[in-house]
């Protein structure tokens, strides 16, 4: 039993609005309750896919695309996911209000340098034959990743009062 590669990408599509949906909330005090909501939709979609199509594998027009990597993917996952938890919860619980930009930034340089390992990966990737256009889109997610990595790293050293600015 395979999921349609078709379903996986509506699902990263949708779980992708809901992430913007879920900024757009947060811009304001008002809104930022059901960004938060937004945020938890898209990422509950985004992990459910993701952990599916890893342990059954993906099919499309009747071809297998990958390997499914059953409970051994499972194993791999669950237990890094567990980890993150745990260092998320334990580092929230000990930033003061007053530490909280830092933090965001710090920890948004985590999805950038996410970004990049993920593009980097897919470019291994010569099971599937894909179109031209798909080598496009994983430059352009390992810059921008790469560009995000970097800008946060920099913003949480000058929030962090560790770097001043030239003058």
């Amino acid at each position: 039993m395979n999921i349609s590669y078709t379903l996986v990408q509506g699902a990263y599509i949708v779980a992708g609005l809901l992430f913007i949906l879920a900024l757009s909330g947060l811009s304001k005090h008002d809104t930022a309750r059901m960004g938060n909501r937004y945020g938890i939709a898209g990422m509950a979609i985004a992990l459910t896919v993701t952990i599916l199509a890893a342990t059954i594998g993906q099919e499309a027009g009747g071809i297998q695309i990958g390997e499914e990597s059953g409970w051994a993917g499972l194993a791999w996952i669950l237990p890094a996911m567990v980890v993150a938890a745990v260092l998320g919860m334990t580092i929230a619980k000990r930033v003061e209000m007053t530490q909280m930009p830092e933090l965001i930034a710090m920890l948004h340089s985590f999805v950038g340098l996410a970004a990049v390992l993920v593009g980097w990966n897919s470019s291994y990737e010569k099971l599937v034959d894909y179109p031209k256009v798909h080598d496009v889109e994983v430059f352009v997610g390992v810059f921008i990743g790469a560009v995000t990595l970097t800008g946060s790293i920099v913003a949480y050293l000058k929030l962090s009062a560790r770097s001043r600015a030239p003058r």
